[in-house]
């Protein structure tokens, strides 16, 4: 039975680019049908009855029709909007970020409804205050387990030995997570690791996201699983995603003001926890 030529699905927005005069195309995640590029027609004339509605950082309820090439826009309503994450620059920037590497890690027409959960959840992580940075690598370590790549933070990766309390590691993305000092690995493409930082990438692995918001963290910690789960990132898509220079900049320059405009080359919970220590 052939697929109905109609149909209605949530969906949010992961990127989109200007086509012609006034039309738009729209990279979306839905939870059934996956990842779809959608046509959104006159969307960018003053006129249009959908050019307020199909935003970023929003979940909308779309109705589409199936083209050719793009399926089309019909119909398109705003289910939640999240104003305030739109409000805070870095955290609108994170949110790009995290939508390019959903982007980066699907096929398209292929069932998503982990991953749209696990972006949706996000957003509203964002959209509540909570650290952009601690939502992002809460994000990629979720998103890595989702795509099978879950990194090892327990057991050398080469020998398969539990690794100690007090003996040194390394951090090599490309064999999975963790190396201990018997095995030789691979002679680049390893950095340091230290044993706050690693307890930290457990915490992000075990820990739900409410008990992350209330880690007490020295500074050092958190760039240092920053650039490691970036790395992890990055070998696991095989490339650099693009709006992290866009993340970076705004970072550089903290500011107020609405949220930034999407990079041209991608297209806080209300009440903290009590304070705690990663688990060892």
């Amino acid at each position: 039975m052939p697929a109905p030529r109609r149909y209605v699905t949530d969906a949010i927005v992961l990127a989109r680019f200007d086509l012609g005069e006034a039309d738009r195309v729209l990279t979306l995640i839905t939870p059934e049908h996956g990842k779809l590029k959608a046509i959104a027609k006159g969307v960018r004339r003053p006129t249009s009855r959908l050019g307020g509605s199909l935003e970023p950082f929003a979940e909308l309820n779309i109705a589409l029709a199936r083209g050719r090439t793009f399926d089309v826009v019909t119909e398109v309503r705003v289910g939640r909007a999240w104003l305030s994450l739109r409000d805070r620059l870095e955290s609108a920037a994170t949110a790009w970020y995290l939508a390019e590497l959903a982007d980066r890690s699907l096929e398209e027409r292929h069932a998503a409804e982990p991953l749209y959960a696990l972006i949706h959840r996000a957003y509203e992580l964002l959209d509540a205050g909570m650290a952009p940075g601690r939502v992002a690598r809460w994000y990629e370590m979720h998103l890595a387990d989702e795509l099978g790549q879950r990194p090892e933070v327990d057991r050398c990766v080469e020998c398969d030995r539990m690794l100690g309390p007090t003996e040194s590691y390394r951090w090599v993305p490309p064999l999975g997570g963790v190396l201990c000092a018997r095995c030789p690995g691979p002679s680049a493409a390893h950095t340091g690791l230290g044993l706050e930082a690693l307890k930290l990438l457990k915490a992000y692995q075990r820990l739900d996201v409410e008990a992350i918001a209330g880690l007490r963290l020295a500074e050092a910690t958190e760039r240092e699983v920053e650039a490691a789960m970036r790395e992890f990132m990055r070998v696991a898509l095989e490339r650099e995603p693009r709006s992290l220079a866009f993340l970076d900049e705004v970072r550089a320059r903290p500011s107020r003001g609405a949220a930034p405009a999407a990079p041209s080359a991608v297209a806080q919970p209300p009440a903290a926890p009590p304070p705690s220590q990663p688990p060892a």
